[in-house]
């Protein structure tokens, strides 16, 4: 179900620069440290923007993924009522769900982009400049946020010509692109973990492809802890993307939620992320 993405387009590491990353090998001042956190984070969320910009084709190809669960699983499932949403139609259910899951279908394959600026000889650079490497990896993990921001809203737009009560609130929907945000943080962070740990491209795929599922179906995405089986339920209390759409289903239908322990619980995985995929950075430059 899940789409693997593209592997970065195939060139020299000049042309890569060209498209903006050029802007995070200029060499800092010494002892420059974290003072340059914002700038590396606000550079990388750039280029992704600019690739964006430059081709918007995979913004059209990423929204089919979610408009056919809107449209056939979702539609489908709210004639039949066969899972129980407290009176809330399925569509509108499931809608949050779908959000967190187009994020988290970018975000978990963040690290083959790591790989490939290793093979580019762009992270050995990057590596030697003073810049701390949860630096390096934070914004690396914002501009995968940004990413799934985007597509985040393409698929909110889906979901509301097909009629989802959907929230407008501008605090709301500020709080729904925080809860994007950290999500893709962690993701993009556990790609790349896994990335530090098996070292390459195809590797990196097929974990990704065996653990999106899993984290999808153990998640309440497609249906409430209430259904599921006990120890169901107990993956899918240890499964941050539950939290994510907790969190979004609240803020999107006002439905019951724990908003204060959802984003708690995606701040402390987003730090861990960072720090494990930090620890491992290293080895991809080796």
């Amino acid at each position: 179900m899940s789409e693997a993405p593209a592997a970065p387009p195939a060139g020299s590491a000049d042309q890569y620069r060209a498209d903006g990353i050029d802007l995070l090998l200029r060499p800092p001042e010494p002892r420059a440290g974290w003072r340059l956190l914002p700038a590396r984070v606000v550079a990388m969320c750039a280029v992704e923007l600019q690739k964006l910009r430059h081709d918007s084709t995979e913004l059209y190809t990423r929204a089919v993924q979610p408009a056919l669960w809107l449209l056939i699983f979702g539609q489908t499932f709210t004639r039949l009522r066969a899972i129980p949403t407290d009176g809330v139609p399925y569509i509108d259910y499931l809608a949050p769900g779908i959000i967190a899951q187009s994020a988290m279908f970018i975000a978990i394959f963040y690290g083959i982009q790591i790989i490939w600026e290793r093979d580019a000889g762009i992270l050995n650079k990057l590596l030697v400049t003073p810049t701390p490497r949860s630096a390096l990896i934070t914004g690396k993990a914002f501009a995968a946020g940004v990413k799934s921001l985007v597509q985040a809203v393409v698929v909110i737009l889906i979901a509301a010509l097909l009629g989802v009560a959907l929230t407008w609130n501008p605090l709301k929907l500020l709080g729904v692109a925080a809860i994007v945000v950290l999500g893709s943080v962690f993701f993009s962070c556990l790609s790349m973990t896994i990335a530090g740990i098996v070292l390459n491209r195809d590797r990196l795929m097929g974990f990704g492809q065996a653990i999106t599922m899993p984290l999808f179906f153990g998640s309440n995405a497609l249906y409430p802890l209430s259904v599921m089986p006990g120890w169901l339920q107990a993956v899918s209390k240890a499964n941050p993307l539950s939290y994510q759409v907790d969190a979004l289903r609240g803020l999107l239908l006002g439905t019951p939620h724990h908003l204060a322990l959802d984003f708690a619980v995606l701040l402390v995985a987003a730090a861990l992320g960072v720090a494990a995929a930090s620890s491992l950075l290293g080895r991809l430059a080796r």
